[in-house]
């Protein structure tokens, strides 16, 4: 017996999770306006090597056996009606409404458009691009800053690149020193131009980027990756801004859920919690967030549950792939500095296939 309806808006890491987890136990249905699952952490790797472009898309038709995923935007949450309504004016009541909308994260690792040949040919634009640059610059020296700059450089070992970070260091998000080193170490040694406390800013002409001290750089092509923002306007044009932080983000309680909306949760990077938004913590709150659910629509029988407190992850493993063969693998350990794994380890957790045949699984596809 499945109980009550459970309306799941977004598909990213978060929703599939918790969409599949609830599949028997609920009536579900999860909306998002891609017709694929877009494995994000594949994305820089499709941004510069055409065998890739493919790699981050995954139907969404195996997801689920009992519920159903429709393609469309949501734009209306009506919580006296219960109700979602999407741009086509279709109505999705609920029992339980998940927010899972997810960040907007810079190119190349975003979806472009709403079909998989949109964004495959975005894809491709940038491979072009990147071949065809004497000089790139990526702005940006987090994880996903100085990946992107490692796959452009294997790509393109003829090409000059440029990584500028505002910080003083690389990978600082981490709290490992060690992986900032051996991040610069990796690029340098591939001469990769490694600029620190540089906080870059498009110059008066065309082509060209100053930085705070005013020095002045040109660069055939840029790409920024300086953080994410939270799919979140949506809410706040449907009159829901009282939900929302000042940076945007879904304000939850330790339950995650809205506060005084008992029926309302949201899981993922578009909410408050602070953590690093990785894929890991994601999915930890998927969890947290389906045994909740299942305890708010069981509350009044007899397989009843108490509601479970979601603990952040402060720390977590982080992997920065350097190309399909090389990275950096920073690993928490308690009570004292994280260990940094290198070559062998990052690629066999991630760098080759970067969790590919994983997430092909995870929707019900074989690895390959």
């Amino acid at each position: 017996m499945r109980d009550g309806n459970v309306v799941v808006v977004g598909g990213g890491y978060a929703g599939i999770r918790l969409a599949k987890k609830l599949d028997t136990a609920a009536h579900v249905t999860l909306v998002d306006r891609k017709e694929v699952f877009f494995h994000r952490v594949a994305s820089l790797r499709a941004g510069v090597r055409p065998e890739w472009t493919g790699a981050p898309f995954i139907p969404y038709d195996r997801l689920l056996t009992n519920g159903r995923v429709v393609v469309g935007k949501a734009v209306r949450v009506d919580t006296v009606e219960r109700r979602v309504t999407l741009a086509t004016g279709d109505l999705l009541p609920y029992d339980v409404l998940v927010i899972a909308t997810g960040a907007d994260y810079p190119e190349p690792a975003r979806f472009v458009g709403s079909t998989p040949d949109e964004a495959a040919k975005a894809f491709a634009e940038h491979q072009h691009n990147i071949a065809a640059a004497d000089h790139i610059l990526v702005v940006g020296g987090g994880p996903s800053g100085v990946e992107l700059s490692a796959e452009i450089r294997l790509a393109r070992p003829d090409a000059r690149v440029t990584l500028a970070h505002s910080g003083q260091e690389l990978l600082h998000s981490t709290g490992s020193a060690r992986a900032g080193r051996r991040a610069r170490t990796w690029l340098e040694a591939h001469d990769v131009a490694v600029r620190l406390d540089s906080f870059m800013s498009p110059g008066n002409d065309f082509g060209t980027y100053r930085d705070a001290h005013g020095t002045v750089l040109a660069a055939d092509l840029s790409f920024w990756a300086t953080g994410t923002t939270p799919n979140t306007l949506w809410l706040r044009l449907a009159g829901h801004g009282d939900w929302l932080t000042g940076t945007g983000h879904v304000k939850v309680d330790r339950t995650l859920r809205i506060e005084s909306r008992p029926d309302v949760f949201a899981v993922g990077d578009v909410n408050d919690v602070t953590e690093l938004k990785v894929t890991p913590a994601a999915l930890a709150q998927a969890e947290v967030a389906a045994h909740n659910i299942l305890a708010y629509l069981r509350s009044s029988g007899r397989h009843s549950k108490k509601p479970r407190a979601y603990r952040a992850v402060r720390r977590t493993p982080l992997i920065v792939p350097f190309g399909p063969a090389d990275g950096v693998t920073v690993l928490p350990v308690p009570l004292g500095e994280s260990a940094v794994l290198g070559t062998r380890a990052t690629a066999m957790a991630k760098a080759k296939t970067l969790m590919t045949p994983y997430m092909r699984r995870q929707l019900g596809y074989t690895s390959t």
